[in-house]
């Protein structure tokens, strides 16, 4: 009888988020994020064992390992065992390393009452892993016995993928024009004393988002836009406190998610992000005019002509065809440069804001609260990043700095203005603070 053919594995190419994030990780840079849901009742970890064995196959494009080509990285899918379901580690968002693991990509930990979720962001972004944490706590409360219904973006495990969900979302919309926008210059870095290897410091403050709207109201902005102009303003007063002999511009990476200016159902990657940026040595800024500045750039950058044309020169960029022959290994140092240039040296940071985290009304009772947090940077500096759940606004400061100059600074700023804050922080041997 003739021995059959091993089918090869299907493979794609990574969208060119993907394609950059993996070829800049490194041990020093972990393009890792994580979401949490502390719930109501501690953690069953055979339940959510078997809600991560449920969940899993219903999104292929989590259950991939990365693999390096000749000439670029790509996607198959990981038939290996896992992933597997782990207690937490004191050092969350450890940067990915592409043999551990069976070489999964996302990882699932609990403790006590907390379930996590991490991504490495090759796979994709917030708005897509979102989807599939909310639909693994679904199923997770319908192992426990709780009826949940596929609504508020739960999918509904029991059907096949659909392909719609797999695409290069970044490839279907680009368009013929380039937004020819050059690099912004140097901005304030915001480093510092960077941690012994690998200690992530994390600091979460917690706010009731009814305040913090109706603060934001007040100066006719959005929630994004008033803390985005919270960030901006701490940073410019410290760099201006350190006395630098010629203040740089200081500038923020604000995550956008497309989807909601191109139609499309990708779990993979499709974001831009935008630069809001002040220019201390110009003279100095109220709260104010910083929040003014910040609430028109948005608006007015924010469009679905520009966004295609900035994502039209990222696709061009991967797909042109001197660089597609340019072996791998000789690549990798050059995207690492490029986006030190364009990813790194134009920014104070990031904030990102991926929105509220609706659920039906008979899961709502079953989870606390929730939390997001994004790993190391390339610099030893900090990334902020939100999210609410019902009436709770968590705002997240995580990085390897050892100061914590800008985080303690923000804090105060919203406290002062009126929004009280609770603050939890794994630098503190008493972590239940008010700021």
């Amino acid at each position: 009888m003739p021995k059959e053919k091993k089918k090869k594995p299907e493979w794609y190419p990574l969208d060119n988020a993907g394609v950059l994030y993996s070829a800049i990780q490194k041990e020093t840079y972990s393009a890792i994020y994580r979401f949490s849901a502390l719930m109501t009742e501690r953690v069953d970890p055979a339940a959510l064992q078997r809600a991560v064995d449920k969940t899993m196959p219903r999104f292929p494009s989590f259950a991939v390992r990365i693999k390096k080509g000749a000439f670029w990285y790509y996607c198959e899918p990981n038939d290996a065992p896992g992933p597997f379901l782990k207690k937490d580690i004191a050092n969350p968002c450890q940067p990915v390393r592409f043999r551990e693991d069976n070489g999964w990509l996302v990882r699932f930990y609990y403790y006590e009452k907390r379930i996590s979720i991490e991504v490495f962001h090759a796979i994709s972004d917030g708005g897509g892993t979102l989807v599939l944490f909310k639909t693994l706590l679904a199923v997770y409360l319908r192992e426990l016995g709780h009826v949940i219904p596929n609504t508020c973006g739960i999918l509904d495990v029991n059907e096949s993928p659909r392909r719609e969900e797999r695409e290069d979302a970044y490839a279907r919309y680009a368009g013929k024009k380039v937004l020819r926008n050059p690099l912004g210059g140097k901005a304030y870095p915001n480093t510092g004393t960077p941690e012994p290897f690998y200690t992530l410091n994390v600091t979460m403050g917690f706010l009731p988002l009814n305040r913090l709207r109706a603060k934001a109201k007040e100066y006719g902005a959005s929630i994004t836009e008033y803390l985005t102009a919270v960030l901006l303003k701490v940073l410019i007063d410290k760099q201006h406190r350190e006395a630098p002999r010629k203040e740089l511009p200081v500038a923020l990476a604000i995550p956008i998610n497309l989807r909601g200016w191109f139609p499309s159902e990708t779990l993979r990657n499709f974001i831009l992000t935008v630069r809001p940026c002040i220019d201390p040595s110009l003279g100095s800024y109220t709260f104010e005019e910083i929040l003014g500045r910040v609430h028109h750039y948005l608006r007015l950058n924010i469009n679905r002509q520009q966004m295609r044309a900035m994502l039209t020169g990222n696709v061009r960029f991967t797909t042109n065809k001197l660089l597609r022959v340019i072996p791998v290994v000789l690549k990798d140092p050059v995207m690492a440069l490029s986006y030190h240039l364009a990813g790194v040296r134009p920014y104070s940071g990031t904030y990102t804001n991926p929105g509220p985290f609706p659920v039906p009304e008979e899961m709502a009772p079953h989870i606390q609260r929730m939390e997001v947090i994004l790993g190391q940077a390339t610099l030893p500096r900090v990334h902020c990043a939100s999210i609410s759940y019902g009436n709770q606004m968590e705002i997240t400061f995580a990085g390897t700095l050892a100061e914590a100059e800008t985080e303690r600074d923000f804090f105060r700023f919203l406290v002062q203005a009126g929004i009280p804050v609770k603050v939890e922080s794994n630098r503190l041997a008493r972590s239940d603070l008010i700021f």
